[in-house]
């Protein structure tokens, strides 16, 4: 119906108009009001989680620091992680099961060092000779199957998801006194990762194991002998390049296989948005990580000099390198499951070493 001419409201041009708008305004601001509602409660009530690292403080500054901070800020206050260093909460042998039964968020660490109750646990940390560089892992996760593998058998554990594995640093072994040879190796106690301290205790070294906060002191002192736990990157970082006077370039591993784990419970109140940003927060620290090593060893092997470097001679070496054949085969022999992860390092093994240059050199 057309207004009348004497209506005041129809004297006044854009009138209707304005009207509409208004009342358009007050539909649409309880609309939005009703959307962000979920989202405003959110922030009111953030998802609190206890995040706890094998690491201790001034490595993890590198390996995990700035993802728990990046995330917590792209969370927009809906999440908030807090971090914890190696053995503030727990021992790092306790970690899995602190987090299986909730006394823990979420942990960052390799299978072995922190005793996962899984059959493939052996190949988490360093497993000799598996890798030879930081991109053989992703690959082998990616391209080769070990992730289906990983997601299998901790989705056989109760209460624990497992998140997703990403290269770190190679294992060199670092000294108060030289190793020039295998005999040299013969008595010194190092602090190490079970599964390589396992197969390096065939030449003599003998792993130990001790809080990572006490493993600097413990060199001072006389109680270990040096490290079989990093490259060259992280024993500058945290301190251990200043008492161990020797470094050995022969690597056992290309690169440590690490992982980041969830409660199930935990994992299972958090939205898929903020799942999504936190895998995708992992996937960043991961290549931080695997850049900030690759360039920190050849570095600090070229310019470093807290560490005078040896090697063992190459024909030495390489009976190791044939040893560790033997060693694999022994481990297949755990399950079904790790004899696969075996082969598959096998195949990709071979090749690595038929396409030669520059994915292998020798």
């Amino acid at each position: 119906m057309k207004k009348k001419l004497n209506d005041p409201v129809a004297s006044k041009p854009g009138s209707d108009r304005r009207e509409f708008i208004k009342r358009a305004g007050t539909g649409t601001a309880g609309i939005l009001a009703a959307s962000t509602a979920p989202y405003a409660f959110a922030q009111s009530n953030p998802i609190k989680w206890r995040l706890q690292t094998y690491s201790g403080a001034p490595l993890g500054a590198h390996v995990i620091k700035p993802q728990i901070e990046d995330f917590n800020r792209a969370a927009h206050g809906q999440m908030e992680i807090e971090l914890y260093y190696a053995d503030q909460l727990v021992p790092t042998d306790e970690l899995f099961r602190a987090m299986q039964n909730g006394t823990i968020d979420a942990v960052q660490s390799d299978d072995a060092t922190m005793a996962s109750p899984v059959d493939i646990n052996v190949f988490g940390g360093y497993f000799p000779f598996s890798t030879r560089y930081s991109l053989d892992l992703p690959v082998l996760f990616r391209y080769y199957g070990l992730d289906e593998i990983w997601a299998e058998a901790y989705g056989e554990v109760d209460n624990v998801e497992w998140l997703g594995a990403g290269a770190w640093d190679p294992c060199h072994i670092f000294t108060k006194d030289p190793i020039r040879s295998l005999a040299d190796m013969k008595g010194k106690r190092v602090f190490g990762v079970p599964t390589a301290g396992k197969f390096l205790s065939r030449y003599g070294l003998v792993p130990v194991t001790l809080p990572w906060d006490d493993i600097e002191v413990a060199i001072q002192t006389g109680e270990l002998d040096g490290v079989a736990w990093c490259g060259f990157t992280e024993a500058y970082e945290v301190g251990w390049a200043d008492v161990c006077n020797y470094a050995l370039l022969n690597n056992v591993t290309g690169a440590w296989c690490g992982s980041y784990f969830a409660n199930s419970l935990s994992w299972g109140k958090v939205p898929p948005h903020l799942q999504q940003l936190f895998k995708l927060s992992i996937d960043s620290s991961h290549y931080y990580r695997q850049v900030w090593y690759w360039g920190g060893e050849a570095r600090l092997r070229a310019e470093g000099k807290k560490m005078e470097l040896t090697e063992i001679p190459a024909a030495e070496w390489d009976t190791v390198v044939e040893d560790a054949k033997e060693f694999w085969d022994d481990l297949a022999s755990i399950s079904p499951r790790a004899a696969k992860v075996v082969q598959i390092f096998k195949d990709y093994s071979a090749v690595m070493e038929q396409v030669g240059v520059p994915y292998r050199y020798s």
